[in-house]
């Protein structure tokens, strides 16, 4: 039986997973800054629409799509472990990038 005493706590202990976290956040940081300033540019200019209602309308629709699918996510994981969950969410989005590439217009 192991008491608390037993445990490491504090950052220095745990610098490499403090690291990959604090990596992880600063991406997503950038990923959600670059959407909200390269998607209403990119539907103003590729796709002509030139209401704000409309594209701001997708980056909150995003937003909560994201949000909800954290949210399952979790609650799969703890269910089917993480890593299943991980690679499934991989698996689900590997075509996305082919069928933007091929998509007519």
């Amino acid at each position: 039986m192991s008491t608390t005493t037993d445990l490491k706590q504090g950052i220095r202990e745990h610098l490499g997973q403090f690291s990959l976290h604090v990596l992880l956040v600063f991406a997503t940081g950038l990923t959600i800054g670059s959407e909200r300033t390269v998607v209403p540019v990119l539907g103003e200019e590729v796709l002509g629409v030139e209401s704000f209602l409309v594209i701001g309308s997708f980056v909150v629709s995003f937003g909560v799509v994201k949000s909800l699918l954290n949210l399952y996510a979790g609650k799969w994981g703890e269910e089917y472990g993480r890593k299943p969950v991980l690679i499934a969410g991989w698996a689900t989005a590997l075509p996305l990038p082919v069928i933007l590439i091929f998509a007519p217009s």
